[in-house]
């Protein structure tokens, strides 16, 4: 790690109210601070949707308070829940129910989905209402060559027993589209899951923006773009590239307002 890394994360440490567990503060203030991006990069839908992270060593989620605007957020606001959205602490914010039902089908089928993240950008949806879904375009789309899961629009997200066609569709992939709904991804830490949203958001923009132009788009060979999802397996899920890019984001919402870490 860093030096200027381990700064920051000392300076959260400071901050840590005497209450909350060490581990617990580090991923409050790692969540506050995605939300805090998600709006400065305008993946927000003011009060709605979600970034929730599993708290570390228990079976209870972090969310965002229903009502707060992403820019708002901070690691004290965040509500800790269970996997049926019930409040395990005392909170003065409620808990959209709608919102989890989509986070709680990942979490309870997918030990290894640490963090979900699940946005209606508008590149995004333009994509998830396209019969196709995403292309191999463009560089960042072939990132995602054969590991993207699909999952049929069924309504607002009220009902519970949509969890297990949630989670039977998104398989072992880490990168979901919800038919005319948006986009859903996970990983195993807050920092993996914001660089496969980021890296798809950038896909869907790019489809979206290449097919306005009319012109005759052109597909690479579907090895060449098999090759190049295993290349960002390698060095971006399986290698350190995640991790740089979380690392300097940290850095970025720090700069932006260190009030999140509050």
């Amino acid at each position: 790690m860093s030096d200027d890394l381990l700064d920051l994360h000392a300076r959260f440490a400071q901050r840590r109210p005497a209450a909350c567990a060490p581990e617990e503060w580090r991923v409050r203030c790692e969540l506050a601070a995605a939300y805090r991006l998600f709006a400065q990069l305008g993946w927000h839908e003011l009060i709605y949707n979600h970034l929730t992270v599993r708290v570390p060593g228990t079976p209870h989620f972090l969310i965002n308070p229903f009502g707060l605007m992403y820019r708002e957020i901070t690691a004290s606001r965040l509500v800790k829940i269970d996997l049926d959205g019930n409040k395990v602490e005392p909170s003065p914010w409620p808990v959209n129910p709608a919102g989890f039902v989509v986070h709680a089908a990942v979490h309870a089928a997918r030990e290894d989905a640490h963090c979900v993240m699940h946005t209606h950008t508008t590149a995004g949806q333009v994509v998830s209402c396209q019969r196709e879904g995403l292309l191999p375009l463009s560089f960042n789309s072939m990132f995602y060559a054969g590991r993207v899961a699909y999952h049929d629009f069924e309504g607002i997200t009220l009902d519970r027993d949509e969890c297990g066609r949630l989670a039977e569709h998104l398989g072992t992939s880490n990168v979901m589209i919800l038919r005319n709904h948006g986009l859903l991804v996970c990983g195993p830490t807050i920092g993996d899951a914001f660089a496969e949203h980021y890296m798809l958001q950038r896909a869907c923009e790019v489809q979206v923006a290449a097919q306005s132009t009319g012109a005759e788009l052109l597909r690479p060979d579907p090895a060449i773009a098999d090759r190049a999802g295993e290349q960002y397996e390698r060095t971006a899920r399986k290698g350190d590239q995640n991790t740089l890019l979380w690392n300097a984001m940290l850095r970025w919402a720090w700069s932006l307002d260190e009030g999140f870490a509050g």
